[in-house]
C-alpha cells in the first residue's frame, strides 16, 4: 500500500477546522483528485452530552481529570488508526479535520497529566504531508462558536489552546493560513498550498 496525501487542519476550536476540511475534500474530488474528509475528533460533544444528561457540567466532571484524557486520547487514536487504514487501502487524497497535535494541545491548554504518554504513542502515527493552521484570533473564535449555536467556549480556553498550537516543537513546520478571514478567502489560501501537493 502506498501513503496517501495526507493534508491536515488543525486550530482552536472555531477556526472552521472543519468547515474548510470537508469543502477542500470537495474541491480536490470534484478537480479530478479523489479526497476524503476524515474527522479525527475526541468525542468532547458526546461526553459533554452524556454529562449533562446525568447532571454533571462537562465529560472532565463526569470521568475525572484522569480518566477523561486517557478515554478522549483512545477515541482520537482509534479514529486516526481508520483514517490511515481507509486512506491507504483507497489511495485517496486524506484531509484531516485534527491530527496527534490536537490532542497534546488541548492537554496542555487543560492542564492534564499523562501528556509524556500520550506524545510517545501518538508518534505511531505518520506525519501527514502538510499541516496547515488556521491561525485564528481567540475573539473570533469564540464568536464563531457562539454563532453556531452547539456549545461555548471561554476566551481563556481558547487563548490557552493558540498558545499550546504555537509552542508545539512542531509548529515552526506548519503552514500558517489567516482563519479570520472569510470562508472564501480560507479556501483559497488552502487551495494554494495543496495544489503542488496533488498536482497529477
Amino acid at each position: 500500500m502506498t501513503r496517501p496525501v495526507m493534508i491536515a487542519l488543525v486550530g482552536v476550536d472555531g477556526s472552521g477546522k472543519s468547515t474548510q476540511a470537508r469543502a477542500l475534500a470537495r474541491r480536490l474530488t470534484d478537480a479530478g483528485v479523489p479526497a476524503s474528509y476524515f474527522e479525527n475528533a475526541g468525542g468532547r460533544p458526546l461526553w459533554n452530552r452524556l454529562a449533562r444528561a446525568v447532571g454533571r457540567r462537562d465529560g472532565p466532571a463526569l470521568f475525572g481529570r484522569t480518566l477523561y484524557p486517557a478515554l478522549e486520547a483512545t477515541v482520537r487514536a482509534l479514529a486516526m488508526s481508520r483514517t490511515l487504514l481507509w486512506s491507504r487501502l483507497t489511495g485517496r487524497t486524506a484531509v484531516l479535520d485534527r491530527w496527534t497535535y490536537c490532542q497534546h494541545v488541548i492537554m496542555a491548554a487543560r492542564g492534564d497529566r499523562g501528556r509524556r504518554m500520550v506524545r510517545a504513542a501518538y508518534a505511531l502515527f505518520p506525519r501527514p504531508t502538510v499541516v496547515c493552521f488556521l491561525a485564528t484570533s481567540p475573539a473570533v473564535a469564540q464568536r464563531r462558536v457562539l454563532a453556531r449555536g452547539i456549545d461555548t467556549e471561554e476566551l481563556g480556553h481558547l487563548r490557552a489552546l493558540d498558545a499550546a498550537y504555537r509552542a508545539l516543537p512542531e509548529f515552526g513546520s506548519f503552514v500558517v493560513v489567516d482563519g479570520d478571514g472569510g470562508p472564501g478567502e480560507v479556501a483559497a489560501a488552502l487551495d494554494r498550498v495543496v495544489s503542488p501537493l496533488v498536482r497529477r
